[in-house]
């Protein structure tokens, strides 16, 4: 699974209609540009590629009379919020995703009611541990690494990582749990996004062709 198609259409989402730079804009407030793959070319591309699959109506924009080319706004369709929810759910149970994609699904986690954000972190625990115990049964983590040699680093740094990743995700359920964050349905959520004009100071910087758009 990419994390671009996620954060395309969530960033589209969440503005209604948007243009392909206010979708730049937003995944570089969130500093997507550093730990996923949305560079600027990756972005328009999405947005081009998903107008085709119909998971996104492009409307043309006529040119303000201040002059300048036309922009192309896009609106996401009901296909298109079904993927995008279909995607959000994926990124947050499997727990084999990169971690761009995880990260992508915990920016996206209030567009769902509570209930179901916590069963399927929960869901995500159960994989970690399925997944652990079946290492462990070729690796003892309390024998520490070197009964593998210096093989037995990589099993080590697996295990380490399931039961920091399992840590981390009960963390995130107890103040779930606990009544942080607004979601689906509890009332106008968090929306981490730019207004228009407003300077965003984690801009790339970087132009390109598709600015326009």
């Amino acid at each position: 699974m990419s994390a671009i198609r996620l954060l395309v259409l969530g960033a589209v989402r969440q503005h209604g209609r948007a243009h392909g730079y206010q979708v730049r804009n937003d995944l570089e407030y969130w500093g997507a540009h550093e730990w996923s793959n949305a560079k600027p070319g990756s972005i328009y591309h999405a947005l081009k590629q998903m107008a085709k699959q119909g998971l996104l109506v492009a409307h043309e924009i006529a040119p303000s009379t201040a002059g300048g080319p036309p922009r192309t706004e896009y609106e996401i369709t009901e296909q298109g919020t079904e993927e995008f929810l279909s995607l959000l759910r994926e990124a947050l149970v499997s727990y084999d995703q990169k971690m761009d994609v995880v990260s992508a699904g915990i920016g996206f986690i209030v567009h769902l009611p509570r209930e179901e954000a916590v069963a399927l972190l929960k869901q995500r625990i159960e994989g970690i541990e399925a997944w652990r115990k079946s290492v462990t049964e070729y690796y003892t983590p309390e024998d520490g690494p070197e009964q593998l040699g210096h093989i037995g680093e990589i099993m080590h740094l697996w295990v380490h990582t399931a039961d920091a990743g399992a840590e981390w995700t009960r963390g995130l359920i107890a103040r779930i749990e606990g009544g942080a964050y607004s979601f689906e349905g509890e009332g106008e959520p968090f929306v981490g996004v730019l207004g228009e004009g407003e300077e965003n100071p984690f801009a790339s910087g970087e132009t390109h062709a598709g600015d326009r758009d």
